[in-house]
Order: C-alpha cells, then sequence, then structure tokens
C-alpha cells in the first residue's frame, strides 16, 4: 500500500509565492491547498484536514501569528511553519514560543524549505508518543495526573528542582508524558516568561543537527542565503528541550558538550563566540548506558546531562491512575466532540486498568476518544471498547452472537477468512459512525478517524459507501 500523501496549506497574500511553494511542494510529493490571508486560511483548516501549514507573518485581515495562535486551539499538534522578510531573532522567539515549528526569511532557498517541512512532518509524526496536559482537578499537580507511588515521587522532583537552573535528563518510553514534564519544569522557574524552545532529535537529519542547535552564517554552506540563529540562541534566557537525545550524532556530541559547560559556542561558518544563559532539560526513551557501552554516545556528556534524572513510570506501573486519566479525558473529549457521556461501566473500566498499555497515556487518549465518539449510551461500556484492547475479555464478556458463531463453524471458510469478513465488518461500522456523527462531512469524518480525506474516500468506495451519505446503499 502505498503511504497517504500529506495535505499542506500555504497562507500569503502574494500569488506568486504561493504559485511558487505550491509548484515546489506539488513535486516533492504533497497536496497542497492555498489561502491569499489568515481569513482564508483559517476557513480551510476548519474544512479541510492538514498536516502542515506555511504562513507568511505580515498579511492583510488575519496575520501569521494570529492565524498561528487561533490554529493551534483546535489543533495543538498541527506543525506551522513562518515566512517573514523581518527576520529578527525577536520576532523567532515571539512566534516559537506561541507554537510556531520554525520560521524561514525571505528570501529562502528551496532546499531548506524542503528540509524544514519534512522535518516538520516527522516530528508530528513522532510527537503522536507525548502525553496530554492535564487540566487542574483531583490528582494533578504540574499538570500532572496521578497519585501513585511513581508519580508522588514525581512532583517531589519536580518540587525541588524546577526552580532551579539544573540540568535535568527525563526516561521514559514513549508516551509517558516526557515533554510534559519539561514543560512543567519550565512552567514553575523564574524563566517561565522566557522561551520554551524544543527540538526533536529524532526528527533532524545528523547533518543538519548542528545548524539547528547553533545556527549559521549567511555562506556557511549551499542554500544559506541568510544568517539565522540556533535554537540555542533562541532559547537564551529561557528552556532548551532536546527530545530523543540519544539519537545525536557521536561527532556533535563534543559541541553540545563545551555549549553546556562553558554556556558559549560559534555558529557554523561564524567566528564569533556567542554566549547565552540556557536551561537545558533532555529526554530519551533508550537506554543511554548501553549507547555508551556501544560507543553511539559519550560517558561525559551523559553524566553532564544527568545531573537530575527523573524517570517516568510507563502506565503499567500506575494502573491506579487510569480511572483518573480516563476521567480527565472523558472530560476532554465530551467538550470536544459535544457528547455527554457521564461515565464508565465497571466492566469497561476493568478492562482498562487490566490492559497493558504498550503506548501508554497516548494510547489511553485514543481509546477513550474512539470509545466517546461512537458511544450513543449515558456510560462507555466494554462494547464500545477497540476488540484488541478487550483482548480475552472481549470474547468472554461481549461474546459474538450464537448464530453467527454457528455460521460461521458451519461455513467452509477457515480462520483467517472469518476474521477478514469480521474486520471489514468493523471496518464498515467505524466509518459509517463516523460519517453519521459528522453529518455526512468527510472531511471531519476523516479527521476523527485520523485518516486522510482521500483515503477515507477510498476506503469508502471499497465499502460500498456513497459520499455525502453515512450509508445508503450499495
Amino acid at each position: 500500500m502505498l503511504p497517504e500523501r500529506k495535505q499542506v496549506l500555504i497562507v500569503d497574500d502574494e500569488p506568486n509565492l504561493r504559485k511558487i511553494l505550491s509548484a515546489q511542494l506539488s513535486r516533492d510529493g504533497y497536496d497542497v491547498l492555498t489561502a491569499e490571508d489568515g481569513e482564508q486560511g483559517l476557513a480551510q483548516l476548519k474544512e479541510h484536514h492538514i498536516d502542515l501549514v506555511i504562513t507568511d507573518l505580515k498579511m492583510p485581515k488575519v496575520d501569521g501569528m494570529a492565524l498561528l495562535k487561533r490554529a493551534l486551539v483546535d489543533e495543538p499538534e498541527l506543525p506551522i511553519i513562518l515566512i517573514t522578510a523581518h527576520g529578527t531573532i525577536d520576532t523567532a522567539v515571539e512566534a516559537l514560543k506561541a507554537g510556531a515549528f520554525d520560521f524561514v526569511t525571505k528570501p529562502f532557498d528551496k532546499d531548506e524549505v524542503r528540509q524544514i517541512v519534512s522535518k516538520a512532518l516527522k516530528t508530528r509524526e513522532l510527537r503522536g508518543a507525548d502525553a496530554t496536559p492535564a487540566s487542574a482537578g483531583q490528582g494533578a499537580r504540574f499538570g500532572i495526573i496521578g497519585h501513585s507511588t511513581g508519580i508522588t515521587d514525581l512532583y517531589a522532583i519536580l518540587e525541588r528542582v524546577a526552580d532551579t537552573p539544573t540540568t535535568a535528563l527525563i526516561t521514559g518510553e514513549s508516551g509517558t508524558g516526557k515533554e510534559l514534564v519539561a514543560r512543567a519544569l519550565h512552567e514553575h522557574s523564574g524563566r517561565k516568561d522566557k522561551p520554551f524552545i524544543k527540538v526533536n532529535c529524532a526528527a533532524i537529519p545528523k547533518e543538519l543537527i548542528e545548524s539547528e542547535l547553533f545556527g549559521y552564517e549567511r555562506g556557511a554552506f549551499t542554500g544559506a542565503v541568510t544568517s539565522k540563529p540556533g535554537r540555542f540562541e533562541l532559547a537564551n534566557g529561557g528552556t532548551l528541550f532536546l527530545d530523543e537525545i540519544g539519537e545525536i550524532p557521536i561527532e556533535m556530541q563534543v559541541k553540545l558538550l563545551r555549549a553546556l559547560q562553558e554556556s558559549e559556542f560559534e555558529r557554523v561558518g561564524g567566528i564569533k563566540t556567542i554566549r547565552v544563559d540556557v536551561r537545558l532539560v533532555a529526554a530519551t526513551n533508550r537506554d543511554l548506558k548501553k549507547l555508551i557501552a556501544a560507543g553511539s554516545f559519550r560517558e561525559d556528556l551523559f553524566y553532564r546531562l544527568n545531573v537530575v534524572p527523573v524517570r517516568l513510570p510507563a502506565l503499567r506501573e500506575r494502573t491506579g491512575d487510569i480511572p483518573l486519566l480516563v476521567e480527565h479525558f472523558l472530560a476532554k473529549f465530551n467538550d470536544r466532540l459535544r457528547k455527554k457521556v457521564e461515565g464508565v461501566e465497571p466492566e469497561a473500566l476493568e478492562i482498562l486498568v487490566s490492559y497493558p498499555w504498550p503506548g501508554n497515556i497516548r494510547e489511553l487518549e485514543n481509546v477513550i476518544e474512539r470509545a466517546v465518539l461512537f458511544c450513543d449510551t449515558q456510560r462507555l461500556s466494554a462494547g464500545n471498547l477497540p476488540p484488541e484492547i478487550r483482548g480475552i475479555n472481549a470474547m468472554t464478556s461481549s461474546p459474538l452472537p450464537e448464530a453467527d458463531l454457528s455460521a460461521a463453524l458451519a461455513g467452509e471458510g477457515g480462520l483467517k477468512e472469518h476474521v477478514k469478513v469480521a474486520m471489514s465488518r468493523l471496518e464498515r461500522e467505524l466509518v459509517s459512525r463516523a460519517l453519521q456523527q459528522t453529518g455526512g462531512n468527510v472531511t471531519h469524518a476523516a479527521r476523527l478517524l485520523k485518516i486522510s480525506r482521500k483515503g477515507l474516500q477510498l476506503k469508502m468506495k471499497e465499502l460500498g459507501l456513497r459520499e455525502g451519505s453515512s450509508d445508503k446503499g450499495d
């Protein structure tokens, strides 16, 4: 199966720039939509599933900064790249603090745009592992939900080290909330009004990591048509969060170590030493000691990072927190999906607590979102949970109708054929209910199902569902 094409929205009041960028990104394999100002851009975001936005900063009606802030309210994970002819560090910091993924300055090099777009989309995929911040409420401190031993230990560490300049190393499986903890360290420190700059090291090609962290001077390499500050400069006075630190190439680790120890560095192609005041927080889901033994991570850098080790427990280690997390996600998705699910049946909650959650909190969040979406009663039941979550419980607590089982066992087909038929029926039910929930709006249904609009249209054709109708015959 071919990968789904990503959909990019270009927002700019200059027709020539829209035309040039559209042509380039289309050649690179993206589906491209355009808008001539921020107002049209926001309308496009409501109508279509967009994977990435590239917007000019200075525009009539709604400018790029306003578009950025309003778009991220509805889709916090949406990567937005700003284009500006006013490429000052102050502008960059303001944009990045507001949630921009990156910025480019006019005139820009097409390869630079290509690299930033690729990195932004890869980062969005990797960011699927991040946990969702909690609202204030029972069992929530530092924006984190829980009262298990592992989480209360975390609270104690955060209280002790948040308002210090000390470097921290956060470890834990994907989905345990490492970025959430990094933000808590920043928001509860004296640096909270300064930038919080995050870098996902796994999303950056190794040949670009140096310029990403330390910036570059004009002419430093092909395509460097202007000078650009790196993330260390942008984070000056604030916090720099290096996620997936174990992915930094060994040859770059010496320069990173020096920047941490001396608080100074040079841009790529530059000779001027730049001094910064940055609090570093790093995170990884890998065992850095094993990487050290394998020769791919420097031991001196590890000890410089591991001043305050912060280990996040996997969700299966803190099952007592699952009811609180479920309650939080129920409230979140009731609001987002305009539903009124009041709670969870004991049997369903038992299944949720006993499931091992390999994807941790993000997986739990996705399961609750889907369950709320397809729940037509006041409380979530076991039947609202996906089959893979129910596992053995699904066969005992929610068995197939006896007639279906008898027909399957009496038929000529084997197990694989019967499973294929059941999965096809499940697919049809999910697609039909998503279309019903959204009033037949294919774009919104695709967003709920987390597939592209084109992918949903193909699936509807395969299942015999006509566009504009949730299920009106083949």
